[in-house]
């Protein structure tokens, strides 16, 4: 697989290697299940979601299940990687033909750089799995972006133990991705984002904490 590069996308040996078992990959196996807890906790608080951005939708399987579950008029996905976005484009996504719902094969970085600042906000975006295959370069230009640009975002990136218990307990060793402790990522998003709830971030740009219907302070962090 030579030089390849997650900022850039992988090719199809990446993705027959790592995802062999879809069956017991967590978005993928689960997908629904994180799709509902998205909805409760929205519900919970009378967040509405009218429009949804997934910045690396890779096989499209819990990108799919938000869109069926908020229903939301207006839905952007990307994808670097040319053969998983092909799988994806291959399948009906949209729960309704009347959503807007745009489909682009780029980089996360090129997002940022080329379309950020062209969109309307969106109340909810996706990343998962995403940052550990981006360097802290790639990550210091996209993070604050992303957080002028989503009211909130479910995340989720394996840190450095999360990958090792992967390789020693599974016996799966994700070669792309890069090690980093938690410290290292929270270091990386606590000037832009709020941990709400588990995996929820909200954007410290557009929602302040005087106004945010997460109002409980001992879980803001």
């Amino acid at each position: 697989m030579g030089e390849e590069s997650g900022a850039t996308g992988f090719s199809s040996d990446y993705w027959n290697e790592n995802y062999n078992e879809l069956e017991l990959m967590d978005g993928i196996a689960n997908a629904k299940h994180h799709a509902r807890y998205i909805k409760a906790v929205m519900a919970l608080e009378a967040i509405d979601v009218s429009s949804v951005i997934d910045f690396g939708f890779g096989l499209g399987f819990m990108f799919k299940e938000v869109l069926h579950i908020f229903k939301p008029y207006r839905g952007f996905g990307l994808e670097p990687s040319q053969f998983a976005f092909d799988q994806v484009k291959k399948k009906k996504i949209a729960p309704v033909d009347s959503m807007n719902l745009k489909l682009h094969n780029i980089d996360l970085v090129t997002w940022a750089k080329d379309y950020a600042l062209k969109q309307k906000k969106f109340d909810l975006g996706l990343c998962t799995s995403v940052f550990q295959y981006l360097t802290d370069e790639e990550l210091d230009l996209v993070i604050p972006i992303m957080a002028t640009g989503v009211n909130y975002l479910y995340f989720s990136v394996p840190t450095d133990l999360e990958l090792k218990r992967q390789r020693l307990n599974l016996g799966f060793h994700d070669r792309f991705a890069i090690p980093r402790t938690k410290g290292h990522y929270r270091k990386l998003l606590k000037d832009h984002f709020t941990i709400v709830s588990s995996r929820l971030l909200e954007s410290k740009c557009l929602v302040e904490e005087s106004n945010s219907p997460f109002s409980e302070l001992l879980f803001r962090f």
